[in-house]
């Protein structure tokens, strides 16, 4: 199970004020826990940094040209055109952006050498239809197994790695940072050090209007949204590929890939439809999906609401358990009445249940670091078993469970899912955390009434807090 331990933002570490970097168009990112972000190379000419908008698009499309032009050259595989084309065709995992799918660090899984044959092999068909668009190796994502959101990103980073180190060592002329020489795939550069890293590891900050939740070829709903607006292209849809529009999924790959492979116009199309799409960053303001929320709860709720408590040198469970309490109740205080509610949503719906939990956790883990008290909240950042367990040893285990009062499975949560965590860790101790931002009918009712027959039949019980999480009007307002 993943968890994020002790997260520390790049702001907070080398003493930058974060709003300088919102200002300056960058990513303040965790150092050692990943942002689930992605580079989108479809999103490069539209940056405000020249670094990328010159630089990074001539290095995509140089790349990409040279593998086309290899393919085309090649008769058979493992010629000689085949395998230069294979070795360009390499994208190792470059540590330092603090991107993608790892919770617990910042980590990922490079291209193998199965996929890197498998994807050449496509895109060789492809060429030899005719097709020399280098994006034709973006529109591979629509249909080919096993690329996703973080192998689009490796590959991204690997072939705009130059530009990407160019536009640092100009940001960095701005701040007084410690830097460190490093090698990167061959490139001498000068940048920060991780210092949370075991292993020497660069930082290397990534402009945000090239970031998306999820890159814009895996966006088949987008495509396909965007080739039925245009009617040159639906008309070209109906003409070639209609079969593969039946529906705004992408569940039948394989029949995708066929129809788009059948000739150089049916991939010609494909192509024109992803080009069709207005692809836009993701928006780190609105920030749907609370990508970056809880960070800024981290970043200052410590120092602007400063809470006090301590622990006895070997504490019982029940001292564990009153600093548990203390840390849900003055996380039910903010977002109450100091204005955390606001983090909790995005325009005019609530953010996902994992984005609130997110947010406790920064919460509940800044005041532990400046009181210094030796619980640690764990994290389960993919919604694993348990959301939060506090603990200082193995008989001290207090569990937090946090649920949306929107979320269908809320009752049953307290019924029948905390108890069987209870069992798991071997704790009587637990919180039932329940957010409400609407939709909680009589939700609430129903838990009250489980954990009533639970005290009547003798058994012992979870303490259930409610925290009033609806959007609030201003004071001028009211």
């Amino acid at each position: 199970m993943a968890k994020i331990k002790n997260p520390a933002l790049f702001s907070k570490q080398f003493n930058v004020n974060p709003d300088t970097l919102h200002d300056l168009g960058v990513l303040n990112p965790v150092l050692n826990a990943d942002t689930r972000l992605f580079i989108d190379p479809l999103l490069f000419e539209k940056s405000k940094h020249i670094e990328i908008s010159t630089g990074a698009v001539a290095s995509y499309r140089n790349r990409f040209s040279t593998l086309i032009k290899l393919l085309a050259a090649s008769k058979s595989e493992n010629d000689v055109p085949w395998r230069n084309a294979y070795r360009f065709f390499d994208f190792p995992e470059i540590q330092g952006t603090c991107l993608g799918y790892g919770a617990s660090s910042i980590h990922g899984s490079a291209w193998g050498a199965k996929l890197r044959k498998q994807v050449l092999a496509t895109a060789k068909e492809i060429v030899d239809l005719g097709i020399t668009d280098p994006d034709l190796f973006m529109a591979l994502a629509l249909f080919e197994e096993g690329i996703g959101p973080d192998r689009i990103s490796d590959m991204a980073t690997n072939i705009i790695i130059q530009d990407l180190i160019n536009f640092n060592q100009n940001l960095f002329k701005k701040f007084q940072i410690p830097l460190k020489k490093f090698e990167i795939n061959g490139i001498c550069a000068e940048l920060p050090q991780n210092p949370l890293e075991t292993k020497t590891s660069p930082i290397i900050l990534v402009p945000t209007d090239i970031l998306g939740e999820l890159p814009v070829a895996l966006d088949w709903s987008g495509v396909s949204d965007a080739a039925h607006k245009s009617k040159v292209i639906r008309n070209s849809v109906n003409s070639h590929i209609a079969e593969i529009w039946k529906s705004t999924s992408r569940r039948d790959k394989q029949k995708l890939k066929e129809a788009a492979l059948s000739s150089s116009e049916a991939f010609s199309t494909l192509l024109n439809a992803l080009h069709s799409v207005d692809g836009k960053p993701y928006n780190l303001e609105k920030d749907r999906a609370g990508q970056v929320a809880w960070t800024r709860v981290l970043e200052k709720v410590a120092n602007e609401h400063p809470l006090t408590f301590s622990l006895k040198a070997t504490p019982s469970i029940d001292d564990v358990f009153k600093v548990v309490q203390i840390i849900v109740q003055q996380f039910a205080r903010l977002v109450e009445q100091k204005g955390l509610w606001k983090e909790l949503w995005a325009d005019t719906k609530p953010r996902h249940e994992s984005s609130a939990q997110r947010i406790f956790f920064a919460v509940a883990d800044s005041y532990c670091k400046a009181n210094n008290v030796d619980i640690t909240p764990e994290a389960d950042s993919g919604g694993g078993p348990v959301d939060f367990k506090f603990s200082t040893s193995y008989d001290t285990r207090v569990l937090v469970e946090i649920k949306l009062s929107t979320n269908p499975n809320v009752v049953s949560g307290y019924d029948t899912q905390l108890e069987i965590y209870k069992g798991a860790e071997e704790t009587t101790r637990a919180i039932y955390l329940v957010i409400d931002v609407g939709k909680m009918g009589k939700k609430d009712e129903k838990i009250l009434a489980i954990k009533n027959n639970f005290v009547k039949e003798g058994r012992p019980v979870s303490e259930i807090v409610f925290v009033d999480g609806k959007k609030k009007l201003s004071a001028s307002k009211r």
